[in-house]
């Protein structure tokens, strides 16, 4: 069910809007609908993890003081020459 929502937003970013939302082919509306269930979506169930990810949880034992961040960082230092 559509209902009626009033925004104040400034001029030019609704002028700038209104000239995209042409551009693309949709309504306002629609992007603004399209932004705001993608916002929701998104915040619906942030730590909500995949079954195949519980599944492949704890089958990998890192030692103790395992500092992922450095890890990465030289791998992607080795992949891509830095």
């Amino acid at each position: 069910m559509a209902t009626k929502l009033t925004l104040t937003v400034d001029k030019d970013i609704i002028d700038r809007a209104k000239v995209f939302a042409g551009k693309t082919g949709r309504s306002l509306s629609e992007i603004i609908e399209t932004y705001l269930r993608a916002l929701v979506h998104k915040e619906k169930d942030p730590a909500e993890l995949s079954p195949r990810v519980k599944q492949l949880m704890g089958s990998v034992k890192a030692p103790r003081r395992f500092d992922y961040k450095r890890e990465l960082e030289k791998s992607l230092a080795k992949k891509y020459g830095a």
